[in-house]
């Protein structure tokens, strides 16, 4: 009997595999030590392999591709209607196993390593912005309980913090000096880290045209730009712009029904980085209203009017959207008017 389909639910050391024939006969479901996993498919003809999207799998996916095998990424969402009874490593794999086979099935694009290489560069600089921002908090938060108030931003907490180590101490107990100190240093050690990561980020950007290319759209940064190549390469996977921008959870859901439309919040599914840098952008592109008014087109003037500011940024984002889509899709500049 010849295995035509293999569902592999991952782990981190032992991992269940279950291999059906071309009729759905089952001809094994079993475990495999992570050191066993390459040579089990290495004796096994090219089949078609599924795998959840998840940690480490997109490592797994280019091993077993090299092997000549069809490996395809299926949501974890996607997977959990297919298991029939129980949570198991046997029913997972078997649950995927029948979910890579449905022709209406959505799957993700495997990532390259340069891919990943870059966002492992987001995810540290992204885990490090947090961190300032824990700490800028807790700096503002203490120093309020002895009537001592900083300014809202990150700006003002560095700021403050600076002052802090070039001696303009405030009037507080002396442990509590110590303490201040030594947070003021964290917190600038922190700020310069941001920085020497985005100098970085810039660096790496430059490397791709692509990258060149959605810099050319209105309020999207190196940052935004270099997250989203990293993230979703050339865009083909998705069949339209509208379907990239669901993806990234910024279409509204629909709850219609009895044939009355109805169209709620966004979904928020997806990348949850690369939506907030988004929105993240837009945000930035409205505030630049009150000095360069010239710079924001009719459609946004016209969505403000009808919308509050919350719910523009996040139209915004979703055109934004659907423009990087047709950029990275046909490989060419933003050109306003005809977008």
């Amino acid at each position: 009997m010849q295995v035509t389909t293999v569902g592999v639910d991952l782990a981190k050391n032992v991992f269940q595999v279950h291999g059906i024939t071309e009729t759905g006969e089952v001809v094994f479901n079993r475990t495999i030590r992570r050191a066993q996993l390459l040579a089990f498919f290495e004796d096994l003809p090219a089949c078609l392999v599924g795998m959840e999207a998840c940690g480490s799998s997109h490592y797994w996916a280019r091993q077993l591709s090299a092997l000549g095998h069809d490996v395809r990424l299926i949501p974890a969402n996607y997977v959990k209607p297919y298991v029939k009874r129980g949570k198991s490593d046997a029913a997972d794999a078997e649950a995927i196993c029948e979910a890579v086979t449905r022709p209406t099935m959505r799957f993700v694009a495997i990532k390259s390593e340069e891919q990943q290489g870059v966002l492992f560069l987001h995810r540290a600089r992204d885990l490090i912005v947090r961190q300032r921002t824990q700490l800028g908090n807790m700096l503002r938060g203490l120093l309020a309980e002895f009537g001592i108030v900083i300014a809202q931003g990150i700006g003002s907490s560095v700021k403050f913090a600076k002052g802090v180590l070039e001696g303009g101490l405030p009037r507080i107990p002396e442990v509590a000096v110590d303490v201040l100190t030594n947070l003021s240093n964290q917190l600038v050690a922190l700020h310069l880290r941001v920085r020497w990561y985005e100098i970085r980020m810039r660096l790496q950007a430059r490397q791709d045209p692509r990258v060149t290319l959605l810099r050319t759209i209105p309020g999207v940064g190196p940052v935004t730009a270099s997250a989203i190549v990293a993230t979703v390469g050339d865009a083909r996977q998705f069949k339209s712009g509208r379907e990239f921008a669901a993806w990234l959870g910024l279409t509204p859901l629909n709850r219609s029904s009895g044939g009355k439309e109805k169209l709620g919040r966004i979904s928020k599914m997806g990348d949850r980085y690369v939506r907030r840098l988004l929105v993240t952008g837009m945000t930035a592109r409205l505030r630049q209203m009150k000095t360069h008014p010239e710079r924001v087109g009719s459609w946004t003037l016209d969505l403000l009017a009808r919308k509050p500011a919350r719910l523009a940024t996040v139209a915004m984002a979703n055109k934004t959207a659907r423009i990087i889509w047709a950029i990275l899709t046909k490989n060419e500049r933003y050109h306003p008017h005809s977008a």
